[in-house]
Formats: C-alpha cells, sequence, structure tokens
C-alpha cells in the first residue's frame, strides 16, 4: 500500500509556529524524519491559509523540493496557495490535490485544478449539505456525483482517490465498518477502478495516547484487506511501516504476525473475525484481536477495552 506522511500539518502547535514564522530549520528537520521512513507522498498541510500564512504553500514546497524528489500533496482549502505550490512541481502528474468535497462548486474548481496540471485528486465523500452520509450507500452516491463531474472535466479515474472519512471509535463506533464497507463499495463500483485513501489516524482521535496506535495499525490491516490503495499516516510509526512492509511481502517476522497476515487475509475474503484463531495467552496477539473486534463493532468500545 502507498503512504502518504501527514506529519507537516499546522494542526501541531509547533509546526503551526515554525510555518507561520517561516522558522526554515524546524521544517527541515521535520521534512527530514518524513523523508527517512520513504512514503510515497509527503503531505503539506496549511489549513485553509489566510493572512499570515498566504504564501506559505510556495515557501513549503521550495524547501521540500529541494531535500527531496518524493512528490508532494498540497493539503489546503486555498486553491490559490495550491496552484502556486504546482508552479514549483517538475512532475506534478505525480502530485496529489488534497481534497475537494462534493460539494458543487468546490468540486468543479478543483478538478479543473487538477486536470490542468494533471494530478492525482482526493475527493471526499461528503458535502456541506448532509456532511457525511452515517451510511455506506450515502458515501458511494457521493463518490458516483464526484465521477460524473471528474469525467465530464476529462479526468482519468485512476487520478481519483477516494475517502470514506473515518469518525473516531470513541465517538461513534459503528462509523469504522461503514467507512470499510464504503471502500469495498467503492473499489466495486466503478469501471476503471478508481483509487482509495484514508486519514487512518481519524480513526483513533479521542482515545487514550497509549491505545491511539494500536487502533490505527489494526484499522489499516482491516481497510488493506478491503483493497485499500492509500493511507495518510505518521510515518515516525515504526511498526505501522513495518506492518505495511509484512502485507506486501507476506513474511512473519513477529510472533504475532501471523495475526495480521490472518485478519488482513479474512477481510480479503469477505471472513468473519470470530473465525479468526490467535494465541490467548500471548498478551500482543490479545491487544491485536480485541482491537480488530472492536472496529468490526464485535465488541463494545471503551478505554479500557484491553483490560476486559
Amino acid at each position: 500500500m502507498k503512504l502518504i506522511s501527514e506529519n507537516l500539518h499546522i494542526i501541531s502547535k509547533n509546526t503551526k509556529e515554525a510555518v507561520k514564522n517561516r522558522d526554515e530549520s524546524y521544517i527541515k528537520r521535520l521534512l527530514e524524519r518524513q523523508i527517512s521512513a520513504k512514503p510515497d507522498w509527503i503531505d503539506l498541510n496549511i489549513g485553509p491559509a489566510r493572512g499570515a500564512f498566504a504564501g506559505t504553500m510556495e515557501w513549503l514546497v521550495n524547501i521540500a523540493c529541494e531535500m527531496t524528489e518524493i512528490p508532494l500533496s498540497l493539503d489546503t482549502t486555498n486553491l490559490g496557495e495550491i496552484e502556486a505550490g504546482l508552479k514549483l512541481a517538475k512532475n506534478p502528474e505525480k502530485w496529489i490535490i488534497n481534497s475537494t468535497s462534493a460539494d458543487s462548486e468546490r468540486l468543479s474548481q478543483t478538478a479543473e485544478l487538477a486536470k490542468s496540471y494533471d494530478t492525482g485528486l482526493i475527493a471526499l465523500t461528503m458535502n456541506s449539505e448532509i456532511g457525511i452520509p452515517k451510511e455506506a450507500d450515502g458515501r458511494l452516491e457521493l463518490a458516483f456525483e464526484i465521477v460524473e463531474k471528474t469525467q465530464e472535466i476529462g479526468i482519468e479515474n485512476g487520478k481519483i482517490f477516494f475517502d470514506p472519512l473515518i469518525l473516531p471509535v470513541t465517538v461513534e463506533q459503528s462509523q469504522a465498518l461503514e467507512a470499510l464497507n464504503t471502500l469495498r463499495m467503492l473499489k466495486e463500483s466503478f469501471d476503471p477502478v478508481v483509487l482509495t485513501t484514508i486519514g487512518l489516524s481519524n480513526v483513533s482521535n479521542g482515545a487514550p495516547a497509549e491505545l491511539r496506535p494500536l487502533i490505527n495499525r489494526a484499522f489499516f490491516v482491516l481497510a488493506a484487506g478491503c483493497g485499500l490503495d492509500s493511507a495518510i499516516v505518521d510515518s515516525f510509526d515504526d511498526e505501522l511501516i513495518r506492518i505495511n512492509k509484512l502485507l506486501e511481502s507476506k513474511t512473519p517476522v513477529e510472533p504475532y504476525d501471523g495475526l495480521i497476515l490472518e485478519i488482513f487475509e479474512m477481510m480479503r475474503d469477505f471472513g468473519d473475525i470470530d473465525d479468526v484463531n490467535y494465541d490467548k495467552n500471548d498478551k500482543k496477539q490479545a491487544e491485536i484481536y480485541k482491537t480488530a473486534r472492536i472496529l468490526l463493532n464485535k465488541s463494545v468500545y471503551s478505554n479500557s477495552y484491553l483490560e476486559i
């Protein structure tokens, strides 16, 4: 699976200040760590990029392009900032615009920009009228609306990365399963096929800090089994990066890798988590299995679910 590194984002207070103050040394250190993880893209998230943040995408892209040839994902609602960044790209066809929704005006403008530079386009299965549909069918309906417009503009399906939008398991547990169902439906419903992506860390928002990596990794495996093509991830999570390589190689290294592969295959083959075997005496395997059951809505989430 291809990975989009999420680690340069102004949700982080320190990164926000560094971007605002044009702290080049901080940004270079942050980029160096991401480059060492060898993601397929690096996401540059600058929010709406208004006021003091105007012009920051061009500044960031210049720094990133001096340091690496890893393609970039330009993440802002400000299309002027995105285009300023794209103008600096040597190979914009390898880059991604992050993102559009199904709202007509936003979709038309963003898709036209993506077509102009032949970039990939992350498309969120939501609109401002209904937000995120609660059921997979509703998200798929919005995906069809988006594809109708992108095809009209002349964008190939293989350039579209649909994001089914994950809600935190701490807020609405059943929605993790709906996101997985949406992934399957997206991969089955278009010809030529579209691509898919997720903002992985969203699934664990609100959970205790010590649980978040476990929840993220378990959902990553479940989503991979549903045909997920890419994910926006914490590229500083070495175990997640290792798991991604495990899913590609199918060669177990750790004692619990067999369980990870079995869960992946269970999802791929439309199986049932109740039929998955694991060593109940192995703490790591028990944690992975219990987390998968939570995400599949088979057990009730609480912050102490591992202790039950």
